[in-house]
């Protein structure tokens, strides 16, 4: 039960957000300083918007990924912190802006309980970094990028912001067969030090 009424909170508070107009982007756009064959260790910031169920949510996230430990913010149109989700090979927590947490045993695991989205954080990860299941299909642009993702029922399309070869996606849109669709807009990607570019090349 008390499970559940955290669900319900956080659930709550993301669709308040749904309703108000997000601040305008900054003019001066953010950097963006990693590349996809160093995709192991990096901070991502950026904007998105969800719909499911017939409800839509809008808020900024800030993750950090370093190898297996994963640190995801999300936080409000206006920058006010609603959640966040910290993960490694103990397990993953989940606090809300009121304090209350819940534990699983991944991030993943958290995602799908406390939010009820049928999106994994590991799933993102593999997109962004534009991997291809054995099963999946993909097409690239003229200059070799991921372009158009699809494995079972999901659909991913990317988007870039320069002509970089190696440039990450800007823009990524996720949809899913029953009405699940992700707008993701990314701001800023920094590689964190110490970042490894081992197997990031699929």
């Amino acid at each position: 039960m008390k499970r559940h009424r955290s669900r319900l909170y956080l659930v709550g508070v993301l669709l308040l957000t749904a309703c108000a107009t997000p601040p305008p982007p900054a003019s001066i756009p953010m950097p963006i300083a990693a590349e996809r064959n160093g995709l192991d260790a990096f901070v991502l910031g950026g904007r998105f918007s969800i719909r499911h169920d017939g409800k839509s949510y809008v808020g900024q996230l800030t993750w950090r990924h370093d190898g297996a430990r994963d640190e995801l913010l999300l936080s409000s149109p206006f920058g006010q912190g609603l959640a966040e989700i910290v993960s490694d090979t103990g397990g993953a927590r989940l606090t809300s802006s009121d304090g209350r947490s819940q534990t699983a045993a991944s991030a993943d695991e958290l995602l799908q309980s406390a939010l009820a989205y049928p999106l994994s954080l590991s799933q993102l990860l593999g997109w962004l970094r534009g991997w291809s299941p054995a099963d999946g299909k993909i097409a690239r642009d003229a200059l070799g990028r991921p372009l158009h993702l699809s494995h079972e029922d999901w659909r991913i399309d990317y988007d870039y912001d320069s002509d970089d070869p190696q440039a990450l996606p800007g823009r990524l849109f996720v949809e899913r067969e029953g009405g699940f669709t992700l707008r993701l807009r990314i701001d800023e990607w920094q590689q964190l030090p110490g970042g490894t570019s081992s197997d990031a090349t699929r």
